[in-house]
């Protein structure tokens, strides 16, 4: 499923125009996206949370050359499972 398919979803349960469901489905992905800018954690009942995770700088090989690099620290967004969610799957 991408997002073309998951906004024909929301216009089939909830009608209106296409475009209509595209905009909703664009304006939830947005709204995640600047929370977990700003640092904020989504929790989104039956399907999970959305937080952001700060991983260290570390040292990395390049497999072809054998060269080491040095890889920054960055902020890299997880996603934790909901027990409903998680069952469902099952």
């Amino acid at each position: 499923m991408n997002k073309q398919s998951l906004a024909e979803a929301v216009h089939a349960k909830i009608g209106g125009t296409k475009v209509q469901a595209e905009q909703a489905v664009d304006t939830a992905i947005d709204t995640i996206t600047s929370a977990l800018k700003n640092g904020d954690e989504v929790s989104v009942a039956g399907l999970g949370i959305f937080s952001v995770k700060q991983r260290a700088a570390r040292q990395a090989r390049n497999p072809r050359t054998g060269e080491t690099l040095q890889v920054p620290a960055m902020k890299v967004p997880k996603f934790r499972a909901a027990k409903a969610l998680k069952e469902a799957v099952k």
